[in-house]
Order: C-alpha cells, then sequence, then structure tokens
C-alpha cells in the first residue's frame, strides 16, 4: 500500500513538472512577441553600422577561432568561409585549433599553407594533448592574439561573409556588452525527417527562447559557435573551463554574472549541419543534456549567492534544467501502466476539465512555440505543422539516452568530449561512425512494455493515458529501430526505414501488427 501511493505521488508529481515546463513555452514565447518589432528593427539599423566604411582603423581587431577535432569532411570548407568574410585583412586574423589525429591535420596545414601565400593571416595551433578539449583549445588560442574581439565557429558551419561587419557593429558604444550570439540554419534541413524534426527544434529554440532571454534582460547563453565575445568579457569572467561539457553555457552564466551583457541577433544567420544519423544526433543531444545538468549544478548556488531577482532566477533555473524533462518522461512511461493498474479514478465534469485544460497546457505549450518560431521566419506554418508527429517521435524516443545523461550528471559521473561526427559534402566517405551503445536495446524494450499497456488499458476510460502511451510507445520505437540500423547503414532515409522495420518486428512480435492502426489514428 505504502508503495503504491509512492509510484502514485511520484507520478503526479512528475506531471505537474512537466506541465510546469510545458507552460514556460508560452511564457517565453509571450515575451518574445513582446519585443519582437522594435528589437528587430533597432538591430537592422545598428547592422548596418560599418557598411561604406574605408578606412581600417576603425574596425575592431577580430580572431576567429575554429576548433576541431578529426573533422577531414568539412575542415577545408569552413576555413574557405571564413576566409572570403568581408572585413579589413589587416583588422582580422583566423585560428585554426587543431587537436586532430587522423588526417584533418594535413587538409588543414595544405589549406593554410595556400591562403598565406595569399596573404591571408592563418595560423594553425596545436596542442600535445587534448586537456580540456574545446574548451581548453579555445583558451589556449587566445594567448596567440592581441584581438579586441573572437568569433568562434564549430567545423560544421559556413559562416556569411557579412557575419563579422554585421555582429562588431553591436558592440559599438557598449562597453559592458561581452556577446553577440547569431542564430543557426540548415544546411541540411530537408535530407530527412529527423533533419526536419532537428530543424523545428532548434529554430524554436533560436528564433523565440534566445530572443526572449536576451531581449528582456534574462540569462541567456552561448550556443558555442556562430557568435562573438569581447576578449576582455573571457577573460575577467574566469576563461573557458572544462569541468562541464557544455562550457560555452558555462562561461555566457559566468560572464553575466560578472556584469557583462548579451545580445542575440536573429538575422545574424549562419548555416550549419544537423546530424541525418540517429546515433549522431543522440551523441550530440547526451552531450547537451548532461552538460547543461552539470553546468545547473555549478551555476545555481551562483544565482542565489548573487541574489538576483526572483522572476529572472526562475527562467535561468528553468533554463538550465530543461533536459530534466527526458527523465520525468522516462518515469511516467514506466510508470502509467502500473498507476492505471492498480489505481481507478472517477473525475467530476469540474476536475475532468481542469485535468484535460492541464494536459492540453503542458503538450501544446512547446508546438505553440515551434509555430510561432515559424512563422516569423517566413515558412508556411500549415505545412510546418505537420512535422509536430516527427518533433514529438524524437523529443519522446530521446527520454532513454537524455534520461541517463542527466542521471550521470547528477551523479557526478565522469565522461569525454564526444565530438558529433559531420558528413559534410562527401556524404559516402564520411569516414566518422557515432559513438555505439545499448541505450537502443532499452528503447526498442520501452516501446514493447507501452506498446502492451496501450492494449491492455486502451480505451475510453484511460482516454487521459493512453495517447500518451501510444506517443511514448511509438516514439521509443523510432529512435530505437533507427539507432540499430544507422550503426551498418547510416544513410538509410529514416521514414523508409521505418516503413520496413515495423513489419519484420511485427513477425516476431504481433502486438505490433494490432497496435499500429490504432496508434497511428492518434495522431490524425
Amino acid at each position: 500500500m505504502i508503495a503504491l501511493v509512492i509510484v502514485c505521488c511520484l507520478y503526479v508529481l512528475c506531471s505537474l513538472i512537466l506541465l510546469g515546463y510545458g507552460v514556460q513555452c508560452y511564457v517565453l514565447t509571450c515575451f518574445f512577441l513582446r519585443k519582437r518589432r522594435g528589437k528587430i528593427e533597432a538591430q537592422r539599423e545598428t547592422m548596418k553600422r560599418y557598411y561604406g566604411v574605408t578606412d581600417e582603423s576603425l574596425f575592431p581587431k577580430v580572431v576567429v577561432q575554429l576548433p576541431m577535432y578529426n573533422e577531414k569532411t568539412v575542415a577545408c570548407r569552413v576555413i574557405e568561409a571564413c576566409v572570403d568574410i568581408d572585413y579589413p585583412r589587416s583588422r582580422f586574423e583566423i585560428q585554426v585549433l587543431d587537436d586532430s589525429t587522423d588526417e584533418t591535420r594535413g587538409y588543414v596545414d595544405q589549406s593554410a599553407a595556400k591562403l598565406r601565400e595569399a596573404g591571408v593571416s592563418i595560423s594553425v595551433i596545436r596542442r600535445t594533448d587534448r586537456v580540456g578539449f574545446k574548451a581548453g583549445a579555445l583558451q589556449n588560442g587566445l594567448k596567440y592574439t592581441d584581438a579586441e574581439f573572437v568569433a568562434i565557429f564549430d567545423a560544421d558551419f559556413v559562416p556569411t561573409a557579412e557575419f563579422l561587419k554585421k555582429s562588431v557593429a553591436f558592440f559599438v558604444d557598449k562597453p559592458k556588452l561581452g556577446l553577440v550570439q547569431g542564430r543557426w540554419t540548415h544546411l541540411n534541413k530537408k535530407s530527412s525527417l529527423i533533419t526536419r524534426g532537428q530543424a523545428m527544434g532548434i529554430d524554436g529554440h533560436f528564433m523565440v527562447e534566445q530572443a526572449a532571454r536576451s531581449w528582456n534582460g534574462w540569462f541567456m547563453n552561448f550556443n558555442g559557435t556562430a557568435g562573438i565575445f569581447r576578449v576582455e568579457a573571457i577573460q575577467t569572467s574566469g576563461g573557458w573551463q572544462h569541468d562541464t561539457l557544455t562550457e560555452d553555457m558555462d562561461l555566457s552564466y559566468r560572464m553575466q554574472l560578472a556584469g557583462w551583457t548579451t545580445e542575440y541577433v536573429p538575422e545574424l544567420a549562419v548555416p550549419a549541419e544537423i546530424p541525418e544519423d540517429m546515433n549522431a544526433f543522440k551523441n550530440q543531444q547526451f552531450r547537451w543534456a548532461k552538460g547543461s545538468i552539470q553546468t545547473a549544478m555549478k551555476i545555481i548556488p551562483q544565482l542565489i549567492k548573487h541574489k538576483v531577482p526572483t522572476f529572472k532566477f526562475i527562467q535561468a533555473v528553468l533554463h538550465l534544467t530543461h533536459y530534466v524533462v527526458h527523465p520525468l518522461m522516462l518515469m511516467i512511461a514506466i510508470l502509467t501502466m502500473p498507476v492505471l493498474f492498480f489505481v481507478k479514478i472517477t473525475l467530476s465534469p469540474l476536475w475532468m476539465g481542469l485535468v484535460i485544460t492541464a494536459m492540453i497546457l503542458a503538450t501544446s505549450g512547446p508546438s505553440t512555440m515551434y509555430m510561432v518560431s515559424q512563422h516569423f521566419l517566413g515558412n508556411k506554418v500549415r505545412k510546418q505543422f505537420f512535422l509536430i508527429p516527427a518533433m514529438m517521435l524524437l523529443g519522446t524516443g530521446l527520454a532513454v539516452n537524455n534520461g541517463r545523461a542527466v542521471i550521470e550528471a547528477l551523479l557526478k559521473m565522469e565522461s569525454p568530449f564526444h565530438r558529433t561526427p559531420k558528413k559534410g559534402e562527401k556524404k559516402a566517405k564520411a569516414g566518422y561512425k557515432p559513438i555505439r551503445d545499448i541505450t537502443c536495446l532499452f528503447e526498442v524494450a520501452l516501446a514493447i512494455y507501452c506498446f502492451t499497456g496501450l492494449k491492455i488499458f486502451f480505451g475510453y476510460t484511460n482516454f487521459f493515458v493512453t495517447p500518451f502511451l501510444a506517443l511514448y510507445a511509438s516514439g521509443f520505437l523510432f529512435v530505437g529501430v533507427l539507432s540499430i540500423v544507422h550503426l551498418h547503414k547510416p544513410d538509410v532515409i529514416d521514414m523508409r526505414l521505418f516503413g520496413r522495420a515495423v513489419p519484420v518486428l511485427s513477425k516476431a512480435l504481433p502486438l505490433f501488427l494490432t497496435l499500429t492502426l490504432p496508434t497511428l489514428s492518434l495522431y490524425i
């Protein structure tokens, strides 16, 4: 009896916390809409400041840092894109922070030598070890420059020619501005269903969330790339540190606590590659999830110490701990079946209405934010709306992968900085494979578990939870099957693969045959 009470209380608690994060999406959307028109117009005027300026002495000196580790498929592309940046050569240098151990070194050296002959100020900086991984490389590179500003691009990004002129304009007459962050766009958005789903999630984060935080004076994080720092802001805030896997979020919070401000500019767009392989995507998400919680454990005590205003503090905590939604979703997926089995609840019309309202708020908050972002990006919302199921599949299916990351962070378990493999332009011979793990087996097992619960409890009396069981089952199956097949055939298109995999699984699991159509009907 006591165990049942504990399980029910835990189930309700997880549901309420998820409701809070769902409502937070509405908060971010509202605050974005309040500031959007005025900020966009002002930023457009600011970005024109250096247009037509011919006196090179009026431009601040900038160093572009390109941290990379075994990036043979994209290394030359990002270097060439940086060379094409429209900025006075006397005020602009490139640092390739190359920690590679493979043929990337040769590609980098050849490109750098050729560009030096053409008069480009470019240096290749290598270390004898990889202490601190990316954070260590960035901090080490600052020793070899006297530039006032540092722009950072990951190897899979392709900065536009006008990036520096537009971004440095924001620092003029703003001595306490420490960071200008640009928006990520997508080179391979249309490659597959998972890239389309990722693109929508990234758009929601950059178009709405980052803008709402920056424009309303809340804490905003550097996204690790496509941004430019005032070097003084980095140095006076403790520099790049590597005690978390998200050194970018860590530094940006420490910098703002030290009195520096940030500026997010959505029209400062930089194209980038999205992971097409499910395991590469999971590697990336694992690092972000674990690093965010590590940063939360490090930064929240500092927020309390600095007596940050209450609402700003709440926003910071929700921001830093956002990835806890994944272990919460995982717990609900596991606990739903025993709760339905042991607990029979009859609600009055009033309470039923309140529960339905809460469910709608919790589930439609993120979707609302994504649709708003698509509208202001100029995309047709009606077409983008049909990607919501893909977003739901990815979001729920990642619960195992990201839940493990959050637990490892809470338990202070150490793990290395695993880079995300990129395909680049030569996709057929990329040569890099994601880190393998066994989470895919747990994902498939959980899909079977949730499908079993759905079969047992599917019906009108359980209509509150059966849609969620269907979503969890489909999400775990989608992510698990793709993870397994992408280990051997990374270029298989996800929807085609999923369509072929389900009948195969159904031969061994007849349950899938009986539940596929009812499950899909819940999305219509």
